[in-house]
């Protein structure tokens, strides 16, 4: 081999070298990034005419485990999903109370079978018939807030939706350019894997909200799919259609036309965890608007009807005329059956005995329909009263099962709805998220190896050393022949 064949040879030796130190650093420095691939130098023996002519640099290749990132994705979705219903269930339940709180649902009605037992005791006592007064108000006026932040809770999961369609079209647009950047990259024979962490990421940011998974296709460029077989991402990035609305009320469903669905390039698609949509945190949100909070406001109204239906029943209080409501009422009026939505929120005190609607409290102990006071001795009707909270009677509405109970049982029995649904979605998400972190740890030990690139910056280190090495004694060697 001549002088400038070896001189050659050790020129490239020395470019493949520092371009692989510039790799192997890169892959340390970046060794937690997230979404950084790990890059490796591919290099081939170079000849001229058969004669070896050093080595070739081929490119960068980015190495990513693509099982192990679909799958930790896909874990991403379902700690989104059961994260957002287990945090609305959790407010909910704490909302309701637990029993033996004062404040709670339970020790509400606990607190008025209290009041009318010690108001038929001494019936004369307007300060015990204004504590009973309150008591029912007091339940009248928690229910009404559960309605508020079930119903809020419903208008905050549509605003969600609508960020999350919203962040889902603008990320698949910028996914499509770095797809069409990649492609210019290659063909201009330039490193694109920064373009493909950059991608990755976006991937990633959409994984949370919707389960997606990423099929590889021709010069670099991916597609992607939902898990329900929705396109996200081929060729050209889908438009995902949301309409909010401003505000929620009870009667609001997506069945009735109400509120919104989903659409896909227009085409109308069905939202919920059974869509093609549905599983991540955007399938959540559906779940909550359209499945969580309607099934306990269902329950919130069956429980305001039944508290309405005990006090009008005409064999405790037959003063009143056929029709007209008892102590509780949907708004001042009797309860419709056709209108039992958002009844919890509507419930309030008959003005006939609350002083501050021009009532007299009297009325609580003779007789809502009463016109003038009785027997101030007389405490029957506050018994009867008291004896109808305590009747055990079938809920006419609601998914409670046939058996009767009283106010106080249909009370805990609506907390112990709650509660059970809490307790299965804190097991779904602790299933989830121990998933998620178990995915998450074997891909970052499947990432950057740091102390197997510090080896390789060694054997780096110690080829750059040999190929300088013979250009030094290939200098010495022509500045010998020169001296001659």
């Amino acid at each position: 081999m001549s002088l400038s064949a070896s001189l050659a040879n050790a020129l490239s030796g020395l470019t493949a070298s520092s371009r692989r130190a510039e790799v192997v650093s890169s892959n340390v420095a970046n060794a937690t990034t997230e979404g950084y691939g790990r890059r490796e130098l591919e290099v081939a023996a170079r000849s001229i005419g058969g004669t070896g002519a050093g080595v070739a640099v081929i490119g960068v290749t980015r190495h990513v485990d693509a099982a192990l990132l679909s799958d930790r994705r896909l874990a991403d979705a379902a700690a989104g999903d059961a994260g957002a219903q287990s945090a609305f269930l959790a407010k909910i339940e704490t909302l309701i109370g637990t029993p033996g709180d004062a404040g709670s649902l339970t020790g509400r009605v606990a607190t008025l079978e209290t009041s009318l037992v010690t108001a038929a005791s001494r019936p004369d006592s307007p300060t015990r018939l204004q504590a009973v007064l309150d008591a029912a108000g007091s339940l009248a006026s928690s229910l009404a807030t559960l309605t508020d932040e079930v119903q809020g809770a419903r208008m905050n999961a549509d605003a969600s939706i609508a960020a999350e369609v919203g962040k889902i079209n603008d990320t698949l647009v910028l996914i499509d350019k770095l797809n069409t950047g990649i492609v210019a990259q290659r063909a201009a024979g330039r490193d694109a894997s920064a373009l493909m962490d950059q991608r990755q990421a976006l991937v990633d940011r959409i994984a949370g909200i919707v389960p997606v998974r990423e099929v590889t296709r021709e010069h670099g460029q991916i597609a992607l799919f939902t898990t329900g077989g929705a396109v996200l991402l081929e060729g050209s990035p889908a438009t995902i259609g949301f309409t909010p609305v401003g505000v929620i009320t009870a009667d609001m469903t997506i069945g009735s036309g109400a509120l919104s669905g989903l659409t896909v390039n227009g085409v109308t698609v069905a939202p919920g965890k059974d869509g093609v949509l549905g599983g991540g945190s955007l399938g959540a949100m559906f779940a909550i608007r359209d499945d969580l909070a309607p099934g306990a406001q269902s329950a919130f109204d069956a429980m305001a009807r039944d508290l309405i239906s005990r006090f009008a029943d005409p064999a405790v209080d037959g003063t009143r005329a056929p029709g007209q409501p008892g102590l509780l009422t949907d708004r001042g009026g009797p309860f419709d059956p056709m209108t039992e939505a958002g009844l919890a929120g509507r419930l309030t005190l008959n003005a006939a005995a609350d002083p501050a609607q021009g009532g007299q409290l009297w009325r609580l102990r003779d007789g809502l329909g009463t016109a003038a006071p009785g027997n101030v001795g007389d405490g029957a009707l506050l018994s009867a009263l008291g004896n109808a909270l305590q009747a055990a009677r079938i809920p006419a509405s609601g998914a409670f099962s046939g058996a009767a109970r009283s106010a106080a049982g249909l009370a805990a029995d609506v907390l112990s709805q709650v509660s059970g649904s809490r307790q299965q979605a804190d097991f779904r998400q602790t299933y989830a998220t121990s998933r998620q972190a178990a995915m998450t740890e074997l891909q970052l030990a499947d990432g950057v190896d740091t102390d197997a690139e510090m080896q390789a910056l060694l054997l780096v280190e110690q080829a750059y050393s040999a190929n300088a090495r013979v250009i030094q004694t290939i200098d010495d060697l022509i500045q010998t022949l020169i001296g001659l």
